[in-house]
């Protein structure tokens, strides 16, 4: 016989588990050192999560760290935003990787910030090195 309430827990368990891998991102790289690490994962906010905006892309500032598709990279990139400007009428955002010594080669557009590291105070959400198993798993 079924037990319904134990197959609805399962459920709500793996809903729970989907929401919240949905909310983490490893770090693929040292750019961003010493904030975080190849191998850590951050915590971070959904532009659109299914339809369910955590946060308006439009509104980040500069000191941001924010994960956005590069143009000049084939998977998603975390930097903080070091400036804002208008060109042609359009909100640019010049990005950069703490460690990195030049800003990313491209401005980057609203359209294409994906998520917002989530901090606590003003420090990153992070999980240190727990995310090295799944750039194993990827061969990164």
């Amino acid at each position: 016989m079924v037990d319904y309430k134990e197959v609805a827990s399962y459920i709500i368990i793996l809903a729970i588990v989907l929401i919240v891998a949905q909310h983490l991102n490893v770090v693929v790289s040292g750019s961003m050192e010493p904030v975080f690490y190849r191998g850590d994962i951050v915590a971070i906010q959904k532009a659109d999560l299914l339809g369910i905006h955590e946060f308006d892309p439009k509104d980040v500032q500069v000191g941001d760290i924010v994960v956005y598709n590069a143009k000049w990279f084939n998977q998603p990139v975390i930097h903080r935003i070091i400036n804002i400007t208008e060109i042609n009428g359009t909100t640019m955002y010049v990005i950069k990787g703490d460690n990195n010594q030049r800003p990313d080669p491209y401005y980057v557009t609203s359209n294409q910030i994906q998520a917002r590291v989530l901090t606590f105070g003003d420090n990153p959400v992070v999980i240190p090195w727990i995310g090295n198993l799944s750039l194993w798993i990827r061969g990164l």
